[in-house]
């Protein structure tokens, strides 16, 4: 099963919950306030592995140089 960020927007509160995925967009009451104004986020994630001449080379990370590009291709960061 996977997990699933989500933010409260009444009390702004962000957890983590374990659901399958049929129920990844359905209600989730915040654990802090109990409203049902949670929202899913878009999950980011980061893998590290090393190349040939032992860099460390990080992909799928939001803190790269191209955070606007959402992991996609993107002209502004040659990526």
């Amino acid at each position: 099963m996977p997990i699933y960020e989500y933010h409260c927007d009444h009390c702004a509160q962000r957890f983590e919950a374990l659901r399958p995925m049929s129920q990844s967009d359905a209600p989730m009451p915040c654990p802090r306030c109990a409203s049902a104004d949670a929202r899913r986020l878009v999950s980011v994630f980061a893998a590290v592995s090393r190349d040939g001449g032992g860099s460390r080379l990080v992909a799928g990370s939001s803190s790269g140089g191209c955070g606007s590009c959402s992991g996609g291709s993107c002209a502004t960061c040659g990526h």
